[in-house]
Formats: structure tokens, sequence, C-alpha cells
């Protein structure tokens, strides 16, 4: 049974009110995942306290990266479950966690921080690793080339 919406409003807000996309759907999921060209973050929240001090606050500062996805979406573990589960085949090499933040091109995954990263770290240590990630995959290409 889904997490009611009223508890977990706040929380999807933490990253709403940055720009953040919500995709509470796998068509949702697929229409974003899959742009062609477009480097998509899909970051999939939880209600847990790794994803309140940590996950939440390290995309909020990494964002303020002049480098950054050209599409960042999120899922809300245990509340859309339809669009998280359909992110977690996107990452099917990686064991479902929440959070955790992938990185994928024309529907390939290519950068995954998962929950056993990210529990552990600070927020600021979050936005660094995120940011390195921005810069590896999501700079244009000749900036890529020279990354």
């Amino acid at each position: 049974m889904p997490y009611p919406e009223s508890f977990i409003a706040p929380m999807r807000e933490e990253l709403t009110r940055l720009g953040v996309q919500e995709l509470r759907t796998s068509g949702e999921v697929d229409a974003v995942v899959r742009q062609k060209s477009a480097t998509v973050m899909v970051v999939v929240n939880s209600m847990c306290g790794c994803a309140a001090g940590k996950a939440r606050p390290g995309v909020a500062l990494a964002l303020r990266h002049p480098v950054k996805p050209d599409v960042v979406a999120t899922v809300f573990a245990g509340a859309d479950i339809e669009a998280t589960e359909r992110v977690r085949s996107y990452c099917a090499a990686h064991r479902p966690s929440s959070p955790s933040i992938a990185i994928l091109r024309d529907g390939q995954l290519l950068y995954m921080l998962e929950r056993h990263q990210i529990e552990n770290q600070t927020a600021e240590t979050i936005a660094r690793i995120l940011t390195e990630a921005f810069d590896r995959f999501c700079a244009p290409p000749a900036q890529r080339a020279q990354a």
C-alpha cells in the first residue's frame, strides 16, 4: 500500500520546488528517460533519513553546478510504485535501493549512486560526487572529451 500523499508531500516538494519533474507512471518515466540525446538524472526519493539529510540536500547543492543534466526527474519509492519499478528496470544491473540517483542517456544507464554510497556521506559530499558525474556525463561532447 502506498504512503499517504499528505505524509510525503513535503518530501516531494523538497525536489519539485527546485524544478525537478515528478514522474508518477511508467509511461511518464519512459517518455523522459528515452528522450534522444538528452542526459536525464532520476532521483528515487524516499522518506528515510538519508534521503532527508543527505540525498535531497545533496541534489539541491549539485543543481547549482553550471554543468547539469538536461532533465532532472524524480519518483517516490513507496508512493509512485509503478514509476519507481520502471526506473529500476533501467538500472537492472544494480539492486533496487532508495534513495538512489541515476544518470541516463537514450534509455541507457551511465551512472548510478546507490543508497549504500549515500547513507554514510554528507550532503556536501553527495553534491561533489554528483557534480563530478555531471562533468563526466552531462557536459557537451567537446568538454567531456577534455575531462
